[in-house]
């Protein structure tokens, strides 16, 4: 289905079966295609980099190890043709300003729900943080999740990034747990968030 999101009113509204479309002032949100995935490989890698790099618990080796896995064309790719598998990115004047990935049924021990759905990630490109990409984002997975009929949205925060947990903590995410999420040969520690979408 192809949405747009009404401003004024706040609402999603089918319009016809091309994909998922949010235009919020310059902002436009839009799901991605199989012909995104290069676009999706540099965009996702960039701002990776940018997020994690200078952090000093991260061992550059480590980083790479993870980087070089996740995030080429190939790994990318088949993400775009997973059905449970939805990528939306967020483009300002045309150009790729930031992305989000969700994965439909996704759960793991800790997280309540019945039909769950995971935001696995959501960036935004470095020259945009701070100016509506990231929460434009947030609002376009949580109408898409809604519209899908899913409860819960939850996801898993690196514990040593105040700033992802404040920005979930403002879209109403409450701790429910943790994980590991393996960098390299680092087992991190990562915070399980979850929030209702009723």
């Amino acid at each position: 289905m192809e949405w747009s999101y009404n401003v004024l009113e706040g609402r999603l509204i089918t319009n016809s079966s091309a994909g998922f479309r949010l235009t919020m002032s310059e902002i436009v949100i839009r799901t991605a295609g199989a012909e995104d995935a290069k676009l999706l490989t540099n965009l996702s890698y960039t701002t990776f980099w940018d997020a994690f790099a200078r952090h000093p618990k991260n061992a550059p080796d480590d980083l790479a190890h993870y980087m070089r896995q996740a995030f080429n064309e190939e790994q990318i790719a088949l993400e775009l043709a997973d059905e449970n598998t939805i990528f939306l990115i967020a483009e300002v004047e045309a150009k790729a300003a930031g992305y989000a990935k969700l994965i439909r049924h996704a759960i793991e021990e800790g997280i309540s729900a019945e039909r769950p759905i995971e935001l696995s990630r959501l960036y935004s490109h470095q020259e945009y943080l701070g100016k509506g990409v990231g929460q434009d984002l947030m609002n376009a997975c949580l109408e898409l999740a809604r519209e899908n009929g899913h409860d819960v949205m939850w996801l898993g925060v690196w514990e040593f990034n105040p700033r992802a947990i404040a920005f979930y903590e403002k879209n109403d995410f409450r701790p429910v747990g943790k994980h590991t999420f393996q960098l390299g040969s680092d087992p991190q520690t990562d915070l399980l968030m979850q929030r209702a979408l009723r």
